[in-house]
């Protein structure tokens, strides 16, 4: 068979008419620069022969036969390097995509014809051998009965490229064969195609295995078109990791890449956006002095796109250092990349350039530097260059309208973009979807309704989605403020697509309610014709959330009452949503109507919805109510509380003085699993002080500063109480030093520490964390005169007692009903009888009043006085004025006529005491 090679020629001194091939030139080295022509011949179309000087292109008619005896690894590089020519010569823009490789050249003008390579082959008797080593049973495969070890490399060779064109399956069978006959031994042509095969079946573990078989086979031997093959199978596929895989694995090889390896890199990188590993490929090219026009393209390509500008621009500055000369693609790269960043002075250069190179003028380039005017919304110049188009040549075309109505909508300039919308339009062009949003955008905010109404046909003529366009439309509208004019554009045809579309639908209410049309909102709902019950509540659940939100809840409850009937089968999360809603309000008793009504329909509650209706009654002050929900809530299976629902039940047990409660509340979270975070720390602490021992407070609040979590103020002050009443006084000290540290000491705390030592009676201490507390710039507290009052008193150190009350008086520190019944009680057990009643009649002319507190001190007091009647008299005072007796009223009283030998009397308080229950 014949073949055919090409001869190196010098393409500034040679004329492209003279050009001829000879039958049998000598072959191209594997190293030889690609680019020395813009790709190698592919044998199955039509390909362009270029030079780096833009000589005249030479068409290649296709032969139609393979060449059998052809180079493999120059094989692999027509078929990898034509793709990287077409990339090259090929343009983004399909327009003028379409004009570059329709463009035909010819050596005289006016005259086309092809330049092409006729080819004869004749069969000869090897050939006519070699088929007798196949059959073909549905499929293509060597007849292994007539082939030995005998057969000699060529002919294998020859048959696995045949196989490796019908049967992966038997290239793979016969390569086997092969290298069990010792036939694959720096055998190349072998390798590259079986990696053909292994890239199609994108076995990619198979190709690197094979890869570090072929390293070890041959060495040095090997060369860029064994990885080229994978490379290439990957950019076909986009596999942008495992291209750039392969690239890293040659380097480690040591193989020198050729300048399709780089192409193609570069046109992988740039379709994955893949940034890190363009610029590793850039750079490796550069160190190997290898110059890729369409590698270059690609970098700034990737740059532009990731809006990295500068660097971008220094890859321009590349292409001057390298000395390379631009392609078409180059130059347009160029331009795209000072447009996009504003910087029209230095496009303008570019295109001048552009045409002092030899190119003619290119719409493409006129179209980009159009859209950067427009980007710096500098319309002027952007009209200028539009009306130079025709001037140069050209006409401008459909890119050219559809990016002067960008400019110009960008401008806010809804005059020309409307008139050049009605050209695009009449000469026959078709707006994209970018030109009818600018449109929309622009008759919204100058009230056009009626066009806006025509932009939504044009749309629809596009084959836009409805919901599309709805969702056009509303974003449009709401950004002009005027929502409210959507009603009155929404109608025909439009408006019955959505009353029968759930989606579109759902995207219009949605945006009424958000925007207070809820009248408008509840009309659509109204008219709606799909039936779909559970995606109905469901919308309705989005709009009152929306509106509770947006905190319009007159209008969720007015979307609530306009909600179709349930039969008796309530949305439990709409009902929720609703009880939370009523109680923000302040509406507790329509909340609960809602939740008796959950609760009957016999609809089980879930974790939220407890959550909601236990919040509901602690915001009504019904705690009494909120542990009957709990109640109910422990019963029902399959109900495991959340962080926040535990927090709000130790709050509620505190609260109700449920101690027990607290406890196994406390141990069930233990076992429960849950996380706990700071805030529940601190509520655990604060809540179950009393309720746990002082031990497990310990260990909790340890762990707590464990975890890293810092104790509240709140936290502090009650940790300080739990250990002064164990009196632990060494933590309490420590403690309080630590909360010093942190800040978070305040007037409590200093109350909590002198309520500690009153408590054990160490006066000494007391005394000086009063002075400490003085020192450290807190006023003293009617809370530590109090506790300082009632310590002295008890301890019977009446001077004291008496200094407190003077500096009571001088720092003007009011009284409340606790230093009016300590002053009592003291006075009282004292048995002076006239201090209790001079600080009785302060106690009422303070306004005050007295208290339970204060009545059972008195009966105490006037007891010990023995005047008991006038103790009865108090009782029946209180009793007057709406204030129960207590326990410790009827044990005072007891005790007073006792003291004073009243026994029947005594027992017949003692029964009615027992009748009562207390």
């Amino acid at each position: 068979m014949a073949s055919l090679k090409l001869l190196s020629i010098s393409w500034d001194t040679v004329d492209s008419r003279k050009l001829n091939f000879t039958a049998n030139p000598p072959q191209l080295s594997d190293h030889c620069p690609i680019f020395s022509v813009s790709s190698y011949i592919h044998f199955t179309r039509s390909c362009i022969i270029s030079t780096w000087n833009r000589v005249k292109h030479v068409n290649v008619s296709p032969a139609e036969t393979e060449l059998s005896n052809l180079n493999e690894s120059n094989q692999t590089d027509f078929e990898t390097q034509n793709d990287l020519g077409n990339e090259v010569l090929g343009v983004e823009n399909g327009n003028l995509s379409r004009k570059v490789k329709s463009r035909r050249y010819s050596a005289k003008k006016g005259i086309k014809r092809d330049l092409g390579l006729s080819f004869s082959f004749r069969r000869n008797d090897r050939e006519q051998e070699r088929n007798d080593f196949f059959v073909n049973d549905g499929e293509l495969d060597v007849n292994y009965s007539v082939i030995g070890a005998d057969l000699c490399l060529e002919q294998c060779n020859a048959i696995l490229k045949r196989l490796e064109k019908c049967s992966d399956s038997n290239t793979l069978k016969f390569f086997e064969w092969m290298r069990s006959n010792g036939k694959v031994e720096k055998n190349l042509t072998a390798y590259n195609l079986v990696l053909r095969v292994f890239g199609r079946r994108e076995d990619w573990d198979a190709a690197e295995t094979m890869i570090r078989e072929v390293s070890k086979s041959v060495g040095r031997e090997l060369n860029f078109q064994v990885f080229n093959t994978l490379i290439y199978a990957c950019s076909k596929r986009g596999c942008v990791e495992l291209g750039a895989k392969w690239f890293h694995m040659m380097l480690e090889c040591s193989v020198r890449p050729n300048v399709a390896t780089f192409g193609m890199l570069m046109g992988l990188y740039k379709k994955g956006w893949n940034v890190e590993e363009a610029e590793f490929a850039f750079t490796q090219m550069r160190k190997f002095g290898i110059v890729c026009e369409s590698a270059y393209a690609a970098m700034i390509t990737i740059y532009t796109r990731l809006s990295l500008h500068d660097k971008a621009e220094e890859v321009i500055g590349f292409i001057r250092e390298d000395k390379v000369v631009p392609n078409l693609e180059n130059w347009l790269v160029m331009l795209n990349a000072y447009c996009q960043q504003g910087k029209l002075e230095e496009a303008e250069i570019v295109l001048v350039s552009m045409r002092e190179a030899g190119f003619s003028p290119n719409i493409v380039a006129y179209n980009t530097l159009i859209m950067g005017y427009g980007k710096v919304s500098n319309m002027d110049a952007a009209q200028r260059l539009f009306l130079s188009i025709e001037d140069v040549g050209l006409e401008p075309d459909e890119t050219s309208y559809r990016t002067m109505i960008e400019g110009w909508g960008r401008a806010g300039n809804y005059r020309e973009a409307k008139w050049y919308y009605k050209e695009l339009k009449r000469l026959g062009y078709k707006p994209n979807s970018s030109n009818l949003y600018t449109l929309i955008n622009l008759q919204a905010k100058y009230e056009e309704e009626e066009c806006a109404i025509n932009t939504l046909d044009d749309m629809l003529k596009m084959g836009c989605q409805h919901s599309s366009i709805l969702g056009t439309l509303l974003q449009a509208y709401e950004r002009a403020g005027r929502i409210d004019k959507v009603p009155r554009i929404l109608k025909g045809s439009f408006y019955q697509h959505v009353l029968v579309n759930q989606t579109s639908c759902s995207i219009l209410v949605m945006a009424y309610v958000k925007h207070g049309l809820v009248d408008d909102a509840i009309k659509v709902l109204g008219d709606k014709k799909w039936k779909d019950a559970a995606f109905e509540d469901n919308l309705y659940h989005l709009l009152i959330c929306s509106c509770k939100e947006s905190c319009h809840l007159d209008n969720a409850i007015k979307i609530y009452s306009q909600m179709p009937d349930s039969d008796g089968k309530p949305n439990l999360h709409i009902m929720c949503t609703m009880i939370d809603t009523y109680s923000v309000m302040g509406q507790f008793t329509e909340a609960e109507k809602l939740y008796l009504k959950l609760k009957s329909s016999g609809i089980s509650l879930d974790m939220i919805a407890f959550s909601i209706v236990v919040r509901m009654y602690v915001k009504a002050g019904s705690l009494k109510d909120a542990c009957a929900v709990l109640e109910t809530m422990e019963k029902q299976k399959g109900i495991d509380p959340d962080v926040y629902l535990y927090r709000d039940m130790l709050r509620i047990y505190q609260q109700c003085g449920m101690l027990d409660k607290l406890a196994y509340l406390y141990y069930k979270m233990l076992k429960s699993g849950i996380t706990w975070d700071q805030e529940l720390y601190n509520c655990v602490i604060n809540c179950c002080a009393r309720a746990l021992p002082t031990d497990e407070l310990s260990r909790i609040f340890d762990e707590m500063l464990h975890c890293g979590f810092t104790p509240n103020t709140i936290t502090f002050n009650t940790m300080l109480d739990v250990y002064g009443k164990a009196k632990l006084f060494k933590k309490v000290r420590k403690l309080f030093c630590m909360a010093q540290k942190l800040g978070l000491v305040d007037v409590i705390s200093y109350n909590t520490i002198i309520a500690a030592y009153g408590q054990n009676k160490d006066l000494k201490n007391m005394s000086s964390i009063v002075q400490k507390m003085q020192f450290d710039g807190f006023s003293i507290s009617l809370e530590a005169y109090n506790c300082m009052l009632d310590v002295y008193g008890k301890e019977r150190q009446m001077e004291n007692f008496r200094s407190v009350i003077k500096k009571m008086k001088e720092a003007k520190c009011g009284f409340d009903h606790y230093t009016y019944n300590i002053m009592m009680n003291i006075y009282g057990e004292e048995g002076w009888i006239n201090e209790v009643a001079g600080v009785l009649n302060e106690l009422k002319e303070s306004g005050l009043g007295l208290d339970l507190c204060s009545y059972n001190t008195l009966i105490k007091a006037y007891g010990i006085a023995g005047m008991v009647e006038e103790a009865v008299d108090l009782v029946k005072e209180m009793r007057k004025n709406g204030i129960e007796p207590d326990k410790i009223t009827y044990t005072n009283m007891i005790s007073a006529l006792r003291r004073n030998d009243k026994f029947l009397e005594a027992i017949r308080w003692s029964l009615w005491m027992k009748q009562m229950g207390l």
